[in-house]
């Protein structure tokens, strides 16, 4: 009997629910209000209900979610999101503030980064940060070692910041290397892949895949930016039935509520501050601070918490955002209200 991938007994529990005109699928990909959906044996269109819309609630690549199958109206729509286990968000765009869900029902999340300008430590402490915050289990990639001097060295750098994170060294283009992601690659398991544009996320499907399902591009030579991006997310499905689901390209990506990630990823400047004389210290000018005292014994690298700072601003700063997006929407609310009801008394003749 074909299930859809990753499907658990809890997922069943969830659906049990619904009738028999209601189906249970896997958003594989979305383009705007249309989703592709996986069901046992088949892909299907559907597309997102009024109602999701209006409350907000999106589905994402990775969602198992509920469709309304009516045929007879030529009408297939995704009424509701199950319970995500884990999801991948970051700090939306724009003034509001807030998350956005990039991925969800994730096991495992792959940092991408490659040999060359592309490999840089604060970004990955970044992604570290936001990966820890899914729920997901981070595992660092560094792509196309054959380019590097001494791969080694990279690796010890890296690691040097990823703490208990796995740091896989490997060439997606050669194969080299790839046999160390079978651990994380078991049926019915979903991996996602993260990282900036043209550090090989496609190039790497591909590979694992055994054949060209994603268009590939690279950095160029004179400036290393990357070029011929994944545009939309998709998930794909091993012949061993893992899942792998790719997102677009992104350089810089914005915290959400990434706090506890953010503790996660920065653990030694974390267990330092146990020893602070003050309860509330920022590691920034206080007497007593044990966490300036390890950077100035050369424990903690001094880059490290200025990282660490900078990060913890930016959620504070998100923080702040998101607040200020939600008292914007509750005046508007209520000036919606106001607008309404003045209109219905001029209407009733009521004062």
């Amino acid at each position: 009997m074909k299930v859809i991938p990753g499907w658990d007994e809890e997922l069943e529990s969830a659906f049990s629910v619904y009738q028999s005109s209601y189906l249970a699928g896997r958003v594989a990909s979305r383009h705007k209000t249309v989703c592709e959906i996986l069901i046992p044996g088949a892909v299907l269109q559907a597309g997102i209900s009024g109602a999701l819309q209006r409350i907000g609630k999106q589905p994402v690549v990775g969602d198992f979610v509920v469709l309304l199958d009516q045929p007879e109206l030529g009408s297939r729509m995704v009424v509701n999101i199950l319970p995500r286990r884990t999801c991948l968000s970051r700090g939306a765009a724009g003034d509001g503030g807030g998350e956005q869900v990039i991925a969800a029902n994730l096991d495992t999340i792959f940092i991408v980064t490659s040999v060359g300008k592309d490999l840089n430590l604060r970004r990955l402490e970044r992604y570290l940060a936001i990966v820890y915050s899914s729920g997901a289990n981070p595992v660092i990639l560094l792509n196309k070692i054959d380019l590097a001097d001494d791969p080694a060295l990279l690796v010890e750098k890296i690691r040097g910041i990823a703490g208990a994170v796995p740091v896989i060294p490997l060439s997606a283009l050669s194969k080299t290397g790839l046999d160390a992601l079978s651990p994380y690659l078991n049926p019915g398991e979903t991996v996602a892949l993260i990282g900036s544009s043209g550090v090989g996320k496609s190039t790497l499907i591909n590979s694992l895949l055994g054949e060209t399902v994603q268009r590939t591009g690279g950095i160029r030579e004179d400036d290393e930016k990357g070029r011929h991006t994944t545009t939309v997310r998709q998930m794909f499905l091993l012949p061993n039935g893992a899942v792998l689901i790719d997102n677009p390209g992104i350089r810089e990506i914005q915290l959400g509520d990434s706090a506890e990630g953010l503790e996660k990823a920065f653990s030694e400047i974390i267990d330092a501050a146990r020893n602070c004389k003050f309860k509330d210290c920022t590691h920034r000018k206080e007497p007593g601070c044990a966490v300036l005292q390890a950077v100035k014994d050369g424990i903690i690298p001094e880059e490290r918490l200025e990282s660490y700072h900078r990060l913890a601003d930016e959620l504070v700063f998100q923080s702040k955002k998101s607040e200020m997006g939600l008292k914007r929407l509750e005046k508007e609310k209520y000036r919606e209200i106001a607008v309404t009801s003045k209109k219905y008394r001029k209407f009733t003749g009521k004062p």
